[in-house]
């Protein structure tokens, strides 16, 4: 992945291969920090949609693919402390015009998520060209 947007960059995230999926890491620091000592759910929730579009359009491989996000649900699990975050895409469906992706995000443990998403997208690829 080359320069990440301002968005991403805001949030410090950065990206790394782990066995094969696209894992991202933000950071704990006063930019994503909620109340004292804990981090703000908006961090957790972009960090995750971000993790999505970038494991999606991963997947796709194809930079004319538009994705659109149709719903996008949220589920905040446990609060998030002064530790990394690290989340992870899993591509349920990728079909010609909807894809299904979940995104758990974490920072001691895997095993111990701090919230999970579910995005919707809708996929408008170019259209084809038949002879």
């Amino acid at each position: 992945m080359s320069t990440l947007p301002p968005y991403a960059q805001v949030l410090r995230l950065s990206p790394e291969r782990v066995g094969g999926k696209l894992r991202f890491t933000m950071p704990f620091g006063d930019d994503v920090a909620g109340r004292p000592g804990f981090l703000h759910g908006g961090a957790i929730a972009g960090l995750m949609e971000f993790t999505a579009f970038a494991a999606l359009a991963d997947e796709i491989g194809d930079d004319r693919v538009a994705m659109k996000p149709v719903t996008i649900t949220v589920d905040y699990m446990r609060a998030g402390i002064h530790e990394d975050t690290y989340a992870e895409a899993v591509i349920e469906r990728l079909g010609r015009r909807i894809a299904n992706v979940e995104v758990f995000a974490w920072q001691k443990d895997r095993d111990t998520p701090i919230a999970s998403a579910r995005l919707n997208f809708m996929l408008d690829r170019p259209q084809r060209h038949t002879a």
